[in-house]
């Protein structure tokens, strides 16, 4: 045997992985194990929460176009690639959302905090308004995924039983995915309720704040024995500048970003974008989760969170261990091209590739070449 080549290249391919091509604007993602996927790119969701915010005359809870295109603008020049909602949002907010490149993961509210199981004509018209909802934003390019419900309250679980949840959950996915066929679905869960379970849903989501590190890395590995074998996606982390300050809201949202990540989270999403934010109708102003202040000016953690975000999932300065790729080929001329053209696909920035022609007497050697390798 005769060692053709061993080649480490500095081509793009092998940079650090968040250094890929974006994906294909318009193909609709997809589960493949723990992650995301838009054509054949992983997608690592960098989300920031977006709204609601007081409701305009005409009813809209997003404000005017001119100031979600402004806002849009700087999100997606912070390297942040998804937005999450917590209601549906008008089609011109998802045709903005497309346009400066950011997916949205449509939240459709109902009434999770009252005893909505007490009433078969409430329950019958939750799952009626869920799949209109979802219908509103079908097959829309910029459309992540609908998250179909957001913490029921745990003292609701414990009344009626966490079957009884787990049902009515299971029939409200059934009536997002008839109106959208190719759409993911989640339900956003949080710690009081993590046993629920809902093996059915594409991925797994969970709002999560905790304020030690510590207890944050080991919660998140709790977390991945739930998820299973689906992504697990961080819904909601944050910290409130009010009560801790801009620069620990800073620090904190640095690390719980990049714990995340590599703990083998499918993404993040940071709550919120902007101090502004209104729930029921009334102005929240007890508390200041946002990026940037009620005027959009910028606080510590924008900046904060820019910078981790563009480290996704891992920090460039990290001691990768080297990797060799062995390829043992024999006559494998024919099929050797496919499988050079998909190594030179990985993104590991120290990595090596070895093809050993194993005394063949055609044109493997050739083919190798051709791959640089």
């Amino acid at each position: 045997m005769s060692v053709l080549q061993s080649a480490r290249r500095p081509t793009a391919p092998l940079e650090h992985p968040s250094a890929s091509a974006p994906p294909p604007a318009d193909e609709r993602p997809r589960v493949g194990g723990k992650f995301l996927f838009v054509g054949h790119e992983k997608f690592y969701i960098r989300g920031i929460a977006y709204g609601p915010f007081s409701p305009t005359p005409d009813g809209s809870q997003y404000q005017t176009p001119e100031r979600a295109a402004h806002d849009f603008a700087r999100i997606a020049a912070s390297g942040i690639n998804t937005l999450r909602t917590y209601t549906v949002p008008p089609r011109w907010l998802l045709d903005l959302a497309h346009r400066h490149g950011l997916r949205v993961l449509v939240g459709v509210p109902w009434e999770q905090h009252i005893a909505f199981l007490d009433d078969r004509r409430l329950r019958k018209d939750i799952a009626r308004r869920v799949a209109e909802g979802v219908h509103q934003c079908a097959g829309h390019p910029a459309v992540l995924a609908y998250a179909i419900g957001n913490e029921i309250p745990a003292s609701l679980v414990r009344w009626y039983g966490r079957r009884r949840i787990e049902r009515f959950i299971r029939r409200l996915h059934e009536a997002a995915k008839a109106a959208d066929p190719g759409g993911l679905c989640t339900y956003v869960n949080y710690p009081t309720t993590e046993y629920l379970q809902l093996p059915f849903l594409d991925f797994v989501c969970f709002n999560v704040y905790l304020e030690s590190q510590r207890r944050y890395e080991t919660y998140l590995a709790r977390l991945q024995n739930l998820a299973g074998d689906r992504p697990l996606l961080m819904a909601e982390i944050g910290l409130d500048s009010r009560r801790h300050g801009d620069e620990e809201q800073a620090r904190t949202l640095d690390w719980q970003i990049r714990t995340a990540f590599a703990s083998g989270c499918a993404g993040v999403v940071v709550f919120s974008w902007t101090d502004e934010w209104c729930r029921g109708g009334c102005e929240i102003e007890d508390w200041a989760f946002g990026l940037t202040r009620r005027d959009r000016t910028p606080k510590p953690s924008l900046a904060a969170v820019r910078e981790a975000f563009a480290e996704v999932p891992f920090p460039r300065d990290l001691p990768w261990p080297k990797i060799s790729v062995v390829v043992c080929s024999h006559n494998g001329a024919r099929t050797l091209g496919d499988c050079c053209e998909g190594l030179l696909q990985l993104q590991y920035p120290n990595l090596e590739v070895l093809i050993v022609n194993d005394g063949s007497t055609e044109g493997t050697a050739a083919v190798a070449g051709e791959f640089g390798l």
